[in-house]
C-alpha cells in the first residue's frame, strides 16, 4: 500500500520562498510519477507541477519560473520549491503519486498561506 507524507507548509510574506516535501513509501518510486496539486476552497483540485519517472516536468502556467519540482530518488523524496510566492498561492498542497501499473496515492496536503 503506497503512503506519502508531506511537510514544509506555512505562513509565509508575498515574495518570499518555501520548500514543499513530500516522502514516499510502499511503491516502486523510481518508475512513478509525481504531481503536486493545489487546492482552493470550494474549488477543484488541480495540478501545478508533475514529474514523470523519464521526461521533462511539467509547470502549470501560473507558476511557471517561479517553482520548481524535483526528486531525489534514492530518499524516495519529491520537492516543490516555490519563489516569489503570490496571495494566490495560498492553497492546500498536495503530493500524488501515480506507479507503473496506474495506482495512485495521495499525500494528506499541507497548508501554504502567502499574505500581503
Amino acid at each position: 500500500q503506497g503512503h506519502l507524507a508531506e511537510s514544509g507548509g506555512g505562513l509565509v510574506q508575498s515574495g518570499g520562498n518555501l520548500k514543499l516535501s513530500c516522502a514516499a513509501s510502499g511503491f516502486t518510486f523510481s518508475t512513478a510519477e509525481m504531481t503536486w496539486y493545489r487546492q482552493y476552497p470550494g474549488e477543484e483540485r488541480m495540478p501545478v507541477a508533475s514529474i514523470p519517472p523519464f521526461d521533462n516536468p511539467y509547470y502549470h502556467d501560473s507558476v511557471k519560473g517561479r517553482f520548481t519540482i524535483s526528486r531525489d530518488v534514492g530518499k524516495r523524496m519529491t520537492f516543490l520549491q516555490m519563489n516569489d510566492l503570490k496571495v494566490e498561492d495560498t492553497a492546500v498542497y498536495y503530493c500524488r503519486a501515480r506507479d507503473s501499473v496506474g495506482y495512485m496515492y495521495w499525500g494528506q496536503g499541507t497548508q501554504v498561506t502567502v499574505s500581503s
